[in-house]
């Protein structure tokens, strides 16, 4: 099985290194707009082959994991690209405006859209790992339009590194990853940036910093070329949860200046139930 990965980095590379190590006979083929990224991916031996889009007439899988705001002009040029037996799928934090964009797209029913929800704060070929999408949700959009058999191809690649599958239109995607994914990142860079803005007059502030601060700034070490796109293609869903946001931390603020830490107990204790959600235990349960 040929299996191109279109951008070398953390999701791209990890996917070919599980694809490596759970399927027989494949050659990953590696096609990347950093010249300096393929060679890396060479030598770590995450790729097998450096490739153009001419050879994506060899292609019986490709995985597109680049910025969503370039997937929207290159996935067509690629679908135009690949044989009729090939299943094209991405692997963006934003769904509703590739779907859009492919719907009337000639060769649509080779195009899967996905969105692994997994991955670190690091970039490049050398942040990929293995059995970084063991256990993890792959959201998949729009199913009825991928050609069945190109269905089964991808979905047995996904079986085998360990993904659990969940479907999904793409607006209602967009709108609950605004949520659980793309306001925790701008809450981490927001919070990176106040306290560096203080550090400039205290400058033991780092000093002090201790797990909870790390653990809670790790994902604004993530790559700002990647993300802008995402949040300007998800705009009104991100501006809503902001607005939400702003409220519980307005909120939260009054509660302080009236002093009622009863309250603020309350809503601490309230909110423990996150708990009991990540470990996917109803809220009506104890």
């Amino acid at each position: 099985m040929n299996v191109f990965v279109i951008g070398i980095g953390l999701i791209g590379g990890s996917l070919a290194k599980d694809i490596k190590s759970t399927q027989e006979d494949v050659t990953v083929y590696g096609i990347d707009s950093n010249d300096t990224h393929l060679a890396e991916a060479k030598e770590l031996g995450i790729i097998d082959k450096k490739a153009t889009y001419q050879d994506l007439q060899l292609a019986d899988m490709v995985i597109v994991s680049i910025p969503v705001d370039v997937m929207v002009t290159e996935i067509p040029k690629i679908l135009d690209a690949v044989p009729e037996d090939c299943v094209v799928f991405d692997v963006g934090s934003t769904k509703a405006l590739i779907c859009k964009t492919l719907e009337s797209h000639p060769k649509r029913r080779n195009f899967l859209a996905c969105h692994p929800i997994s991955g670190t704060e690091f970039s490049g070929p050398s942040a990929a790992i293995n059995d970084l999408f063991r256990d993890k949700t792959n959201i998949i959009c729009e199913v009825e339009l991928t050609a069945f058999k190109l269905q089964e191809k991808a979905l047995q690649i996904f079986q085998a590194i360990g993904m659990r599958i969940r479907y999904m239109n793409p607006e209602a995607h967009d709108k609950h990853i605004a949520y659980v994914s793309h306001l925790s990142h701008i809450s981490a860079f927001m919070l990176g940036k106040t306290v560096i803005e203080k550090e400039k007059n205290e400058r033991d502030i780092f000093d002090m910093a201790g797990s909870g601060f790390e653990s809670t700034v790790r994902l604004a070490k993530s790559s700002p070329a990647m993300w802008t796109p995402i949040f300007k293609q998800n705009k009104e869903n991100v501006v809503e949860t902001l607005d939400e946001y702003i409220q519980n931390l307005t909120a939260f603020k009054e509660l302080l200046l009236q002093d009622d830490y009863e309250g603020i107990y309350n809503e601490m204790n309230n909110t423990n139930k996150i708990k009991g959600i990540l470990k996917g235990i109803p809220l009506n349960k104890k």
